[in-house]
């Protein structure tokens, strides 16, 4: 219910975009306005698929990531203008693996910090985080997929659409959109191979 409403008003903003009217205004209200919908993406993409980061020693919380996120799409609207809702959630799905990517960076960038709390927890070493290596190329395996598959990833793994609801958004059938997916994870199995485990582990 929420969602179509918010989808079509976020639209009429995307519209005044491409007006005369100052852009700056226009952003902020877009944002605002699909602040909700924004949070939860971010909140999926963190404990979906990257839960670690939100754990010492980094303790990233969807709210930070999104104000983060926020501030990049704020920058990147001045020149980018998505015409559509379809292509400002491509365009915030992108961002989010950006910043996750830079999170990392700076995560692995850091001395180990050996740190006593009450329960004696032992701080993970650079190379345990999720994203130093193998999340990462993750990211990277994401973003190398096909557009269409890539997108339908990013609406039903990120931002938690079903496959109905995905399939109206990009105006194909429900069918499409599962076909799409499956391609979506074979391609990923394939690039990922080598990070699962092997049988003759444990």
């Amino acid at each position: 219910m929420g969602e179509e409403h918010t989808t079509a008003v976020v639209q009429r903003y995307l519209d005044a975009l491409a007006g005369d009217q100052s852009a700056e205004p226009i952003v902020r209200a877009v944002l605002d306005r699909a602040v909700r919908r924004l949070h939860l993406i971010c909140t999926n993409m963190l404990y979906r698929k990257y839960r670690r980061l939100t754990v010492p020693p980094l303790n990233l919380e969807p709210d930070e990531l999104l104000g983060a996120v926020v501030e990049r799409l704020l920058k990147a609207m001045r020149s980018v203008r998505p015409g559509t809702v379809r292509q400002f959630f491509a365009l915030v799905n992108q961002h989010i693996r950006w910043e996750l990517n830079d999170v990392a960076r700076r995560l692995d960038g850091q001395p180990t910090l050996v740190e006593l709390d009450e329960q004696k927890t032992t701080a993970p070493s650079s190379g345990d985080s999720l994203l130093s290596a193998g999340g990462r190329r993750m990211l990277q395996a994401i973003d190398r997929l096909p557009e269409e598959e890539r997108e339908v990833f990013d609406l039903l793994r990120i931002q938690g659409l079903t496959q109905v609801e995905a399939a109206e958004v990009l105006g194909v059938s429900a069918r499409t959109v599962q076909r799409r997916l499956n391609h979506a994870l074979l391609l990923l199995a394939k690039d990922l191979r080598d990070l699962r485990p092997t049988k003759s582990e444990g």
